[in-house]
């Protein structure tokens, strides 16, 4: 339990946070990065440069200094990230130097303003809040390793397949080296995938959702490679996967982990909505629902350049044909020649409060979103609009957590 005066320091820092808290976790991971290279192994680089990494941090430290009496109300958040940190292979002994990189980084960015006192009651706060997250993921660790088909760490599997999904998307079947069990799923969740790149200095490691329903003998990725664009660099292991990791090479994954999972007690519709590679956990979670309730009333929308790059889409109409009570529904932005002949999709351009509207068959649902950050927080706009719940809208980040 933290002391009331320290509570008070913390909250009379809430302020400061709001305005340096970015400059304040830049300055982190460029002290901490100084002083143990080795976390780069771990660390997303691109997610670095994107300055995604460092403002995910920066929302995580204000929410904690903002509701510090009360930190069970983050607890949610912790087990998110938990999971990510297990996935990713966090331990214990790395939380005393983000504590210490941490104090610095506040000590240099906030100067004199960062007073004895104030550094202080932060080390005391940051004590408790590692403790908590050493906790959820200790938990996670004896989870994942003891289940029925678990490991610690990460294990070789073998590309058993790969197929190309569209343009720019490839799946990949991977089946463990072993030729032993693997640890069921939720579907939603995610597994990291952790590579050794000829001519990088340091691992790489990503997460890719499972986009197959759980209960098969293998794992499936649905990788969208990024080819970079203008103001940002081509996706490393993205790029590395779709052109050079071919049948029968090994990859090496974490346990499956992750919180964005389909709730199999809801009894109400469900409705997916994705937007380009956001589509692969709503394929796993689509596939799960009819497989326990074929019956359960659902709608998938998905929101894609074109035809050339929207992949699954036959596999996704054939359960809407199986199905009567599933409907689909496609809005392209950029539709081909060829998909206007082929009358290929719904919507021509953005989805719209009118057109989701209309595609909707009730609010009173379950929501499920992903895709890119800004299409998300314009769904989750829409919906509102729409009169869904808040509570009943659920999402997925692809990479550090942010706000919609």
């Amino acid at each position: 339990m933290l002391r009331q005066e320290t509570i008070q320091i913390i909250q009379s820092t809430v302020p400061v946070l709001e305005v340096h808290g970015t400059d304040i976790t830049k300055r982190f991971y460029q002290m901490m990065f100084a002083n143990h290279p080795e976390l780069l192994n771990i660390f997303n680089h691109a997610n670095q440069k994107k300055g995604r990494q460092q403002t995910a941090l920066a929302n995580a430290v204000y929410a904690a200094a903002k509701h510090i009496d009360q930190l069970e109300t983050i607890l949610p958040v912790v087990k998110e990230i938990g999971h990510k940190h297990r996935s990713l292979g966090i331990k214990p002994e790395h939380y005393p130097i983000v504590g210490e990189n941490l104090l610095a980084a506040i000590k240099d960015v906030l100067g004199e303003a960062a007073t004895d006192e104030i550094i202080q009651a932060w080390a005391e706060a940051y004590g408790v809040i590692a403790d908590a997250f050493i906790s959820v993921e200790a938990d996670l660790y004896e989870k994942a390793e003891q289940q029925e088909g678990g490991w610690e760490g990460f294990r070789p599997f073998r590309v058993e397949k790969k197929v190309t999904e569209s343009d720019v998307i490839t799946s990949f079947y991977l089946v463990p080296q072993d030729g032993n069990k693997i640890a069921k799923f939720e579907p939603g969740q995610y597994v990291s995938v952790r590579m050794e790149i000829p001519g990088e200095k340091n691992v790489h490691i990503r997460q890719y959702s499972l986009s197959d329903a759980p209960g098969k003998p293998y794992y499936r990725i649905s990788v969208k490679r990024e080819d970079g664009q203008a103001n940002q660099p081509e996706g490393k292991v993205s790029t590395y996967l779709h052109k050079q990791v071919e049948e029968g090479d090994v990859l090496w994954l974490s346990a499956p982990a992750g919180v964005f999972t389909l709730d199999l007690n809801e009894s109400r519709p469900m409705v997916f909505l994705s937007g380009g590679v956001g589509l692969t956990p709503m394929v796993s979670m689509l596939h799960t629902l009819l497989e326990k309730n074929p019956s359960h009333q659902a709608t998938f929308i998905h929101s894609a350049h074109n035809g050339n790059v929207h992949a699954m889409k036959d596999k996704i109409e054939e359960l809407a044909q199986k199905h009567e009570q599933v409907s689909v529904f496609w809005a392209y932005t950029e539709p081909t020649v060829q998909d206007r002949e082929r009358k290929a999709y719904h919507k021509e351009g953005y989805i719209d409060l009118g057109w989701l509207k209309e595609v909707l068959a009730t609010t009173n649902a379950r929501f499920y979103l992903c895709g890119p950050v800004p299409f998300m927080s314009a769904m989750k706009g829409l919906l509102l609009q729409c009169g869904v719940a808040e509570s009943d809208i659920h999402w997925e980040f692809f990479g550090p957590a942010a706000t919609l």
